[in-house]
């Protein structure tokens, strides 16, 4: 009798943890200075990607009737031009095409999660790989990685529109205005404070929302797959052959799935657009006066 929860060898603990593990590398020999392989890996692919498809259609636009990728292309690229139009007041020549960037990448690295949960470790285990995950945007190092580069620009933004001595001033007399030196110098260490835990918070919510959101979804499809297994089993249990069992334990599986699957895709595309929208946002308050 073949036993579909341990066909693999693992118990559902170990399953779970060994999906959830990354392909990484040591730079020194230790844990510390590690990096993520699957992450950069599926991310520069995935980035490469995005571009070439841009590319591509760009190549073969025609100014009569489009081809459907071509206007899903166009649709895409005017509802985000005008979602940054309303946004951002100012000039928006190299916003609105981060705006896309920020957009397209992140929803093609969510995407992956369309994929079967066992493919990309089974092919990565076959190429010799142990531990491959598929979707950089369950790493928390990618997530604070995009997030902080939204800080680095929020900050260039600032001093662009304000100026340097402009920005620096803000952040020691706002949000708290005084009036006379010695009450100015009281309130500056707590205004500065509040700036910069204003300006620290918003980089890590942008991350931890994309990452939870992300890490959660992917948590969801493992349980799944692994309902699918115990299902089989019990249908072992109650007589059934194995492949009578088996089959209707896949049958089960993928309905499953593809339910999630299908909700799931309202998620990537939404986790992106808050992602993309809320970056044009903090850009925005950052060339505004407090």
């Amino acid at each position: 009798m073949i036993d579909l929860l341990h066909a693999a060898g693992d118990s559902p603990s170990e399953y779970v943890t060994h999906h959830l593990k990354h392909w990484t590398y040591s730079l020194d020999g230790s844990s510390f200075w590690t990096i993520n392989v699957d992450s950069l890996l599926m991310s520069i692919a995935i980035g490469l990607l995005g571009m070439g498809l841009f590319w591509l259609v760009g190549r073969r636009v025609t100014a009569g009737v489009p081809t459907r990728l071509q206007a899903f292309i166009e649709i895409t690229v005017e509802f985000i031009d005008g979602q940054v139009r309303d946004v951002f007041h100012g000039d928006r020549r190299f916003v609105a095409p981060l705006a896309l960037t920020i957009f397209i990448w992140i929803f093609l690295m969510n995407a992956m999660k369309m994929l079967p949960v066992d493919l990309p470790p089974g092919v990565a285990h076959s190429m010799g790989a142990e531990y491959f995950r598929a979707v950089p945007t369950t790493d928390l190092n990618i997530t604070l990685a995009m997030s902080m580069t939204v800080l680095i620009l929020m900050l260039a933004f600032a001093v662009k529109y304000k100026g340097g001595f402009g920005f620096a001033k803000e952040l020691f007399t706002a949000p708290f205005h005084a009036h006379g030196t010695g009450m100015k110098l009281l309130l500056a260490p707590a205004n500065f404070g509040l700036n910069v835990i204003e300006y620290l918070s918003k980089p890590v919510s942008l991350a931890m929302r994309l990452f939870g959101n992300m890490y959660a979804g992917e948590l969801v499809f493992l349980l799944i797959a692994l309902l699918g297994a115990a299902g089989g089993n019990l249908l072992l249990e109650a007589g059934l052959g194995a492949k009578a069992g088996g089959g209707l334990a896949f049958i089960g599986a993928v309905l499953a799935g593809a339910g999630w699957s299908i909700f799931h895709i309202l998620v990537i595309t939404l986790q992106a657009f808050i992602f993309m929208i809320l970056s044009v946002v903090y850009l925005s308050m950052s060339t505004e006066a407090h």
